[in-house]
């Protein structure tokens, strides 16, 4: 027999709660690999965090889809249907702002929302593809056992996207892209649970946002790196008997 809505939706709380947690214990573990320059652990636990990152995604949405306030269980079943994470982020917001917009039909435009929400439903979409999108696809090629080379659809040749991307991520990166995917989270709740909400806090979540890609773009993680080795060699330092 099925579970209730509510059981459903502690059940993806505790999910989430224990994903958080094992990035946590990861975090921790990458910062002292970076501090001893244990370069061959640090290789593996970044890709480590890169897949639960892309679970962290997953299991927040689902958790969000079963809000009390959120979906009927119709309209969490056309989102569930989606083929792919990406596409059932894409139809939560397009039928959340449907629902609090009151669009039942037509594609979501200026002709049948007022300029701002249209802007707004524009920005979130964009976010999504552009932080969201990527991790989701880097989670996939990790799942799959692709962790020095990710490959193709076709499985016959390399994908240097995700390769670059793999290649390309830190401690410090994925940290800045959890908060991204933690503040449009936040963002799609509000939109899902209270319009009122949304409209009142989106400004100040946007803001944040920007934020986090400004530190994204230009923090080196190379004086992060050195940071933590020398705060770490200065820690034994003073262990040192006299």
């Amino acid at each position: 027999m099925a579970k209730s809505r509510k059981e459903l939706y502690r059940f993806h709380t505790e999910n989430l709660r224990e994903v958080e947690r094992s990035i946590s214990t990861i975090t921790l573990t990458i910062r002292h690999a970076i501090s001893t320059q244990n370069q061959k652990q640090i290789y593996s636990l970044i890709r480590l965090y890169s897949l639960l990152l892309g679970v962290w995604a997953e299991c927040r949405l689902n958790k969000l889809l079963y809000e009390e306030k959120s979906f009927s269980e119709q309209t969490r079943k056309k989102i569930l249907e989606q083929k792919t994470l990406s596409q059932k982020w894409h139809k939560t917001i397009e039928l959340a702002y449907r629902k609090h917009y009151n669009i039942k039909r037509g594609v979501i435009s200026q002709l049948n929302t007022s300029h701002t929400a249209y802007y707004r439903y524009q920005t979130i979409c964009s976010m999504l593809d552009t932080d969201l999108t990527s991790i989701i696809e880097l989670r996939n090629k990790l799942a799959h056992g692709q962790w020095v080379f990710p490959l193709n659809s076709k499985l016959d040749n390399v994908s240097q996207k995700e390769l670059v991307a793999l290649r390309n991520e830190n401690l410090l990166s994925l940290q800045f892209k959890k908060k991204l995917i933690s503040v449009l989270s936040s963002i799609i709740h509000d939109l899902v649970v209270s319009k009122a909400t949304f409209e009142r806090d989106f400004d100040n979540h946007f803001d944040h946002i920007v934020q986090t890609k400004l530190n994204l773009n230009n923090r080196k993680y190379s004086d992060y790196e050195k940071n933590m080795i020398e705060k770490y060699q200065r820690g034994l330092s003073k262990r040192k008997p006299e």
